[in-house]
């Protein structure tokens, strides 16, 4: 019933078992020890007891709790025309869909050494058409472990989403902390008889007060939250009695709404026999839910990005519309608006708009376009200071083909229309240069002139269904001035151990076609504010500038950064502010012996504890993949990786670092001679 065969005594964690009980001992930080039973006598607990061995002994935090998950299974619309499993223009909960109490019966575990993990896998558990297993994973040096519901359907066109937590029949906790998102924190006493509801969070965690400690629950920071336009804040944690009036007991978790922001609402993809991971990590500590917090807050740098020396960070396509819904509305223009305010304390300095998505008058009349124009350039440079730079850009959606971005490196008056009998180029008296455009060819001449740049946004998915590919044989994505294309974590599938591949895998496709293109991390979210969770929904570039250039000057060093691949991506979590082959940064040439031997290195930071780095390469027709285990990483550390590796007749490399959150990062290309 208990199988220890794949469990290793060497990796520092002890497991006792007696009857139907499993007691297991790892490492969890500094002297203490993190402790778990499990009870697996079906109709008991599953968690009999967590608590921490510290110096001062053992103590326990809770007692008497079980994993409870809530399934919900809709209909995803799987139309070639919309990307196919990569559509994100779907609206599953306006379809019929139902929600399920996920049945947990206990019939065997199975206790398995994984690197420096500890995976406890009990059967079985099922919830509708799917099928599966509940994982418990211990990481060691931390007093971190995660509880997942490891499920599969057979079913075809599926989306799901699940809401998870713990639960117990009797009173556990006195009291219940959580930071509101002004970031304070709010703490109230536990009244077990009451209902369940749902509670609006920062740092999407909520902490569980006992008599001795606190227990945090929360997602993966990214993974957990399907893409949406908006990064509303939608009460993604609960609390009370019979959640959902499918849960008995009293319970504390987290959840999704299946409304979403009432835009698209695409849910995760869920496709045949893909074993879906419905997880959530606990954090347990001897301290007040402040402290524990603080701890979980580590995870995510306190939902900022993190500084390094040599990099600025980047973020790009918002639809903030700043200009039109505010500056020339004819209200009161606030001195220092709140989205700036979001950025600057999540660590951004450089932050690429993309307005008039909607409102303006791209194609004119002239004067309101050129108004429009004008106005975002005051705005960006009074906005903008020697920390951070608000920059102008548009998603112009003309003359190309499917949606892109332009991006220029000073301010450019242009107007997305030309009749046959006015000028390419003319100056107004009023303001200066500008540009007419009528075609893809005057666009591409443009960007020349400017020395700008465009990319594909949301490649494959969206309104961009079918491009770059459409137009891959094009002059002007050929040109310098076409960069790639753009990533989000679209779609969202929770069997991956990544993010989202779509782009990652049209990286490569560039790469393999000849193409020297580059892929920038974006959001395309609309509203900026301090009560969105925004940090689920952001990424970051990382660009190599040692300094942020002045707006009045220009910022052509940050689109050269851009052009020359000199920047990685990350959700955060996991760093890499070094990265060669045989000693050739991102965007250079490196020279491989005819053997094909090659030296790659890495340095890396990271949060969470790793789990692999993949070495992503491709002979201009091929791509390959090399999966590296680093699942004997602990949290929050610093390393520096070195890989020996054959790339013969290869052209170009890069690579991916992954943490067991699915937290990520990722280079551009090294081209390959």
């Amino acid at each position: 019933m208990i199988n220890l065969s794949k469990f290793n005594k060497r990796t520092g964690v002890n497991v006792q078992v007696a009857g139907k009980q499993i007691d297991i001992k790892w490492p969890a930080g500094k002297d203490d020890h993190g402790k778990l039973i499990l009870d697996l006598e079906n109709g008991m607990p599953l968690f009999k007891s967590i608590g921490i061995n510290t110096g001062a002994g053992f103590k326990e935090i809770a007692s008497g709790l079980d994993p409870a998950y809530l399934l919900t299974v809709g209909k995803r619309t799987l139309d070639p025309k919309s990307g196919g499993w990569d559509v994100f223009f779907d609206r599953v909960p306006l379809k019929p869909y139902k929600s399920y109490p996920v049945e947990f019966t206990k019939h065997s575990a199975n206790v398995i050494s994984s690197g420096s993990q500890t995976i406890i896998r009990i059967s079985d558990m099922q919830a509708s058409s799917f099928k599966g297993v509940l994982e418990i994973t211990l990481y060691n040096g931390s007093p971190l472990f995660n509880v997942a519901a490891v499920m599969a359907t057979e079913a075809d066109s599926t989306a799901i989403l699940y809401d998870a937590g713990l639960v117990s029949k009797t009173q556990i906790w006195q009291n219940l902390s959580w930071s509101d998102v002004k970031n304070k924190l709010q703490t109230t006493k536990v009244v077990h008889e009451a209902t369940a509801t749902n509670q609006e969070v920062k740092y999407r965690t909520i902490i569980g007060q006992s008599k001795q400690g606190s227990l945090a629950l929360f997602p993966p920071p990214h993974q957990y939250f399907y893409p949406l336009d908006e990064a509303f804040n939608l009460k993604f944690t609960w609390y009370g009695q019979n959640y959902h009036s499918q849960l008995p007991g009293y319970g504390i978790g987290i959840r999704q709404d299946p409304l979403g922001d009432k835009r698209y609402v695409p849910w995760f993809n869920a496709p045949p026999k893909t074993l879906q991971r419905l997880n959530f990590f606990c954090l347990i500590g001897t301290d007040a839910p402040a402290k524990v917090l603080e701890e979980v807050k580590r995870f995510t740098h306190g939902d900022s990005y993190a500084p390094i020396p040599g990099y600025k960070t980047m973020a790009s396509h918002f639809h903030n519309e700043f200009i039109m819904d505010v500056v020339l509305k004819g209200g009161p223009v606030p001195e220092k608006p709140e989205f700036k305010d979001v950025f600057k304390k999540m660590g951004v300095n450089i932050v690429h708009l993309a307005e008039f998505h909607g409102p303006g008058h791209p194609k004119g009349p002239d004067e309101e376009r050129l108004k429009e124009l004008q106005s975002l350039h005051e705005q960006c440079a009074r906005l903008s200071d020697k920390n951070f730079l608000l920059l102008p850009g548009e998603e112009p959606n003309n003359f190309y083909g499917g949606h892109w971005l332009s991006f220029f490196p000073r301010p450019v008056n242009w107007i997305m229309s030309r009749r046959a009998d006015m000028p390419f180029v003319s100056t107004d008296p009023k303001f200066g240069k500008v540009y007419r455009i009528g075609n893809k060819d005057e666009m591409l001449k443009l960007l020349e002139l400017e020395n700008g740049l465009a990319w594909t946004a949301h490649a494959r998915t969206k309104a961009s269904t079918g491009y770059p590919d459409a137009y891959k044989e094009e002059p002007f994505f050929k040109s310098a001035t076409f960069m790639g294309a753009a990533w989000k974590a679209i779609p969202a599938d929770l069997s991956l151990p990544t993010l989202s591949k779509r782009v990652l895998n049209l990286l490569d496709d560039m790469s393999n076609w000849g193409l020297k293109k580059h892929i920038i991390g974006e959001s395309d979210i609309f509203t900026i504010t301090e009560q969105n969770e925004m940090y689920a929904h952001l990424n970051v570039n990382y660009l190599q500038l040692d300094k942020i250039p002045d707006f009045k000057d220009g910022w052509k060093p940050v689109l050269d950064a851009m052009r020359k691949g000199k920047f990685f991506v990350s959700t955060g979590e996991v760093l890499l502010p070094i990265f060669t082959v045989n000693g050739k940064k991102s965007g250079e040439t490196a020279k491989i012996t005819p053997s094909g031997k090659t030296k790659i290195v890495l340095s890396a930071d990271w949060t969470f504890p790793l789990n692999f780095a993949e070495i992503v390469s491709g002979d201009g027709k091929k791509v390959y993949r090399e999966r590296i285990s680093l699942n004997n990483t602990e949290a929050f550390r610093k390393n520096k990786f070195e890989f020996t590796v054959n790339l013969k007749e290869r052209k170009w490399v890069r690579v991916e670092l992954w943490d067991i959150a699915a937290n990520g990062a990722f280079t551009q290309q090294v081209w390959l001679e």
